[in-house]
């Protein structure tokens, strides 16, 4: 039996080391952090919606994908139970169904991500003086900081992305990318 790999499996295999190599790359890159403004306190009798703009580039980092925008109809954030890494969970998606995260090493006052990394992991906005609010009531406390991606919706002071990764709703594979980047729960502290 032949064992010698042929010039298309060689060929294949330098592929996906070079994809590989690549995505670890930009997961790297997505560590840069940039200074933030003022707090704005949440205000449980304004209402907002996140609304979705297309975005023309995703560049180097991830599919591109939608930056998450504010209109003035409804609540911004909202729970849903999917499963995350095989186990069912309650987790905070924005009004339109998309997996909300947070990364574990945001140290305030800094931003976790913006430029190139905001192309991957989506900051979900709010405009004007309007705080955000949830369709479900929820243990922690939503606020929004102005930072360098805008005014940001925050959780129990973490800001708040979804991925460009996730295709649809309810989608959670941005969970454990680098090993910082976690789906939001109702209970984070």
């Amino acid at each position: 039996m032949n064992s010698t790999p042929t010039s298309s499996q060689t060929l294949a295999r330098a592929w996906f080391s070079l994809v590989a190599l690549v995505v670890l790359v930009l997961l790297a890159a997505c560590g840069s952090n940039t200074s933030t403004g003022a707090t704005t306190a949440p205000n449980a009798s304004s209402t907002t919606s996140a609304g979705s703009t297309p975005t023309s580039s995703g560049g180097r980092y991830g599919n591109g994908g939608k930056t998450p925008t504010v209109s003035s109809a409804g609540a911004l954030i909202q729970t849903a139970t999917v499963t995350v890494n095989g186990k069912s969970e309650t987790i905070l998606t924005t009004a339109q169904g998309r997996t909300l995260y947070y990364r574990t090493t945001y140290m305030p006052p800094t931003t976790v991500c913006s430029g190139g990394c905001a192309s991957a992991w989506l900051p979900l906005l709010v405009s004007g003086s309007s705080a955000p609010t949830s369709a479900t009531s929820l243990p922690g406390k939503l606020s929004a900081q102005a930072d360098a991606n805008g005014t940001q919706v925050e959780y129990n002071g973490h800001p708040l992305y979804t991925f460009s990764g996730d295709t649809a709703t309810g989608q959670t594979t941005g969970e454990g990318v680098g090993g910082i980047w976690h789906v939001v729960t109702p209970s984070l502290t």
